[in-house]
């Protein structure tokens, strides 16, 4: 009878343009590296030349959130289980250097011994939504505040006469009237020095513009998926939304509410604590 096929692992290295797969067997003896590029065609060929090692057990993929978000997709639509590999740390890198083929190695080794045993998101779903409407709230709100303190700058530096009405205003109330200066032809500093500020202040407005939108539409997709979540006293659509974003489409990932502690780096720390000391 023929010798049934050995099982192997996978663990992938990977980066924008191309990701480096090392495949071992069951005893960790290396059977293969190489390099496929980082879309559809090569993910079929990275799998592909995996199989033609014996049947494919696991893949362990570096990065299954960034450079290896669409290699997971389609490893786990291809049936295969994936889990999240943690790339080494600076300093392990430091004193070994750094080799992509090498780091394939060490990702199908931790994934064989079992230590990367995480399952990564499905980022496939209403959270995935939510995710990436929030990159783009935060990303306004930073630039939002940038524009403010641009043109609290601005105007404190400002001539006398142009500054001193504006001096006590709130934000929104500044905003408003820098937005509707009309500083006329550039011939002083003055006319500069207004329409500076009121390009400031409607970026400002277009910003807010942005963030009012983006809220609605978050405040839409965060009530569908967890209603119960924001009824609760306390928890608005942002403390909702962070916390839908860290557990993922696929909660049911983590096994447990230790494994969610840990996950958001709230587990409490296991050092015993030092004998209480006698005082008299």
């Amino acid at each position: 009878m023929p010798a049934l096929a050995t099982p192997v692992t996978v663990g992938v290295d990977t980066h924008l343009e191309l990701h480096v797969a090392a495949v071992i067997d069951q005893t960790g003896r290396l059977l293969g590296t190489q390099a496929f590029p980082a879309s559809t065609r090569g993910y079929v060929a990275l799998v592909t030349w995996a199989e033609g090692f014996g049947p494919v057990e696991r893949v362990g993929v570096e990065g299954t959130g960034t450079f290896g978000a669409g290699l997971t997709r389609f490893v786990r639509a291809y049936g295969l289980a994936v889990v999240e590999v943690a790339r080494p740390d600076r300093s392990t890198r430091r004193r070994h250097g750094k080799s992509d083929p090498i780091d394939a190695q060490a990702a199908a080794r931790a994934t064989l011994a079992g230590i990367a045993a995480t399952v990564p998101k499905t980022r496939d779903g209403q959270v995935e939504m939510i995710r990436v409407l929030r990159v783009a709230r935060r990303g306004a709100m930073k630039a939002r505040v940038a524009a403010a303190e641009q043109l609290y700058g601005v105007l404190w530096s400002a001539p006398d006469e142009l500054r001193q009405p504006l001096l006590g205003l709130t934000t929104k109330a500044l905003v408003r009237a820098c937005a509707t200066m009309r500083p006329g032809p550039l011939t002083s500093p003055t006319a500069a020095t207004k329409t500076t500020l009121r390009t400031l202040a409607r970026r400002w407005q277009q910003l807010q513009a942005e963030l009012d939108q983006l809220d609605l539409q978050l405040q839409k997709l965060v009530k569908a998926v967890a209603p119960t979540l924001v009824a609760l006293p306390g928890v608005g659509v942002e403390t909702a939304g962070q916390l839908l974003v860290t557990a993922g489409d696929n909660p049911q990932r983590l096994g447990s509410e230790a494994a969610f502690a840990h996950l958001c780096g709230a587990a409490p720390s296991r050092r015993p604590r030092a004998a209480p000391t006698a005082t008299g």
